[in-house]
């Protein structure tokens, strides 16, 4: 009941924290602006359509989902499936898929199958937010240094100019801009101001966030070096990049709209079955760990995420967007802005709508070193030394899981370190349960040895109970109590019923407490 109440409280008192929401969704609109493009230009389609799946995701989204504190928009974990596809099928068929991707998500939440999002460990998101935070660290230097020829939004270790994550930092050595170092520096210093606590309490600093103000400070800072220091100034390349339009007509012919004419093509509902499943477990494992991330512990209903996400995929797919999931960079960046209620979201995407209709120009002079310095500060504080530190507390058996996630992230790819981490997560819970007993035992005074077994007794308890009741001597008293147990796995019951055999043959004394058969405890007739 309390989680339900959390739920459907998440996102009610809109009005009185648009203080917190207006700064917040302006810093995730400049961290989406080139995310949006990126992945655009990774998924092999018009730069336009990246825009357009950041402002359905931005608004459709928010008004149907309870999500707090995500924010949605077109995903780097599609981008391959999504480039793929385009070739396959053409962009005009593609949208069709996307469209038919959004009817299928929002099925999926009828059928309740967000469920599916609880069963992954708390150790393997905690991973997964970390890795995604050392991720956007390491892929912003070369844009903090400078080097702007790859697009943002790629998080894939081994990428498509022949580079890895680690040989494109040593490359990017030889392509340093000193005008994009000097405005990323210019920026962190801000950033760091800011997040000190003198600049907290004062008033005016609350209201104006450190990321717009770093922002601001980079067009000043690119603006002044061609006129006062040339050999400075920064390229078109080191800068924002959105499609201006001249006029209204312009505008309109960048949407493309979805053939149709293709509704009896096999191949578009195999490919938004693809998208369907690959989107819906990206936005059900963000949603669990933006819930991690929300100071209030606010519970995001996940069936009503996929029906959300499944209508503005469908909004996207109709006039050219690339598809939506909901997305952890952003989601991550909204949080550490200072969201409060989903309204942030939604301001996030009517400025990217604003942007695209009346500013594009104006954004074109946002140095992309600018906003690396945003996304720095994003991933340092997704992956403090702190966690590491909390994690290795809980035990290897959280930490290993944890650690391995953060590797399979860093190493392949958002959904390949994932599963990575998650089959070693239910490794080390088999282990975990096969080295922790079910049962305790007790060696009394008169030599009696009591084996009690717990409340849940499974298959995982065979070895550890076989290997006790075979250590027992011979000539022994034995009492195997289970009046505690709720369940008990046929294996261990059948084991218990094998030792009375046992027992007689080596003149052990045994006493069989309760045990009335075995799965739900009921008496065997």
């Amino acid at each position: 009941m309390m989680n339900t109440t959390k739920q459907y409280n998440s996102n009610f008192n809109v009005l009185s924290n648009l203080r917190y929401d207006i700064p917040a969704g302006i810093a995730v609109f400049l961290v989406a602006v080139p995310l949006c493009l990126g992945i655009a230009m990774a998924s092999g389609a018009p730069l336009f359509s990246g825009l357009i799946a950041g402002i359905m995701g931005g608004i459709v989204a928010p008004l149907i989902s309870r999500s707090a504190l995500g924010v949605s928009g077109p995903a780097a974990g599609l981008a391959v499936i999504v480039l793929t596809a385009i070739q396959d099928l053409g962009f005009e068929t593609f949208l069709l898929a996307v469209v038919v991707a959004g009817i299928f998500q929002v099925g999926m939440g009828i059928a309740k199958a967000g469920i599916i999002g609880y069963f992954f460990p708390s150790s393997v998101i905690s991973g997964m937010l970390a890795g995604i935070g050392i991720i956007i660290f390491i892929k912003q230097i070369p844009h903090a240094l400078g080097y702007d020829r790859d697009y943002e939004g790629d998080l894939s270790f081994f990428q498509d100019d022949g580079f890895n994550t680690f040989t494109e930092l040593a490359h990017i050595l030889n392509y340093i801009t000193p005008g994009a170092v000097i405005v990323a520096i210019a920026s962190l210093l801000i950033l760091f101001l800011w997040e000190l606590p003198v600049m907290k309490k004062n008033r005016i600093f609350k209201l104006l966030p450190g990321s717009l103000i770093a922002v601001l400070t980079g067009i000043l800072i690119s603006q002044v070096f061609p006129v006062f220091f040339p050999e400075m100034a920064l390229a078109t390349e080191h800068l924002v990049s959105i499609p201006v339009a001249e006029n209204s007509a312009d505008l309109m012919s960048q949407f493309t709209f979805p053939d149709f004419s293709q509704f009896n093509n096999p191949q578009v509902y195999l490919t938004a079955l693809t998208l369907a499943i690959v989107a819906s477990l990206e936005t059900l494992l963000c949603v669990e760990a933006a819930d991690k991330l929300d100071a209030d512990k606010r519970v995001t209903p996940t069936n009503r995420e996929l029906i959300a996400q499944g209508f503005a995929n469908s909004a996207s797919g109709l006039i050219g967007g690339l598809p939506v999931t909901q997305v952890i960079v952003r989601s991550s960046a909204n949080i550490q802005a200072g969201a409060k209620t989903k309204a942030a979201a939604f301001v996030h995407g009517l400025l990217l709508l604003i942007s695209v209709m009346l500013i594009p120009a104006l954004l074109n002079l946002i140095p992309l070193a600018c906003l690396a310095a945003i996304l720095f500060v994003v991933g340092y504080k997704l992956a403090k030394p702190a966690l590491f530190i909390k994690m290795y507390k809980t035990g290897m058996y959280h930490f290993i899981p944890f650690i391995v996630t953060i590797l399979g992230l860093v190493f392949t790819n958002l959904l390949l370190g994932i599963g990575i981490g998650l089959v070693i997560a239910l490794v080390c819970v088999l282990l975990e349960n096969y080295k922790v007993a079910g049962y305790y035992h007790e060696e009394h005074e008169d030599k009696t040895i009591i084996l009690r077994l717990s409340e849940q007794v499974s298959f995982l308890n065979k070895a550890n109970i076989l290997q006790t009741l075979d250590r027992i001597p011979d000539h022994s008293k034995v009492v195997i109590d289970a009046s505690d147990s709720r369940y008990i796995d046929y294996d261990v019951y059948e084991i218990i019923n094998d030792f009375k055999a046992e027992a007689k043959r080596k003149d052990i004394e045994l006493q069989v407490i309760n045990l009335n058969g075995y799965g739900t405890m009921e008496p065997v007739r």
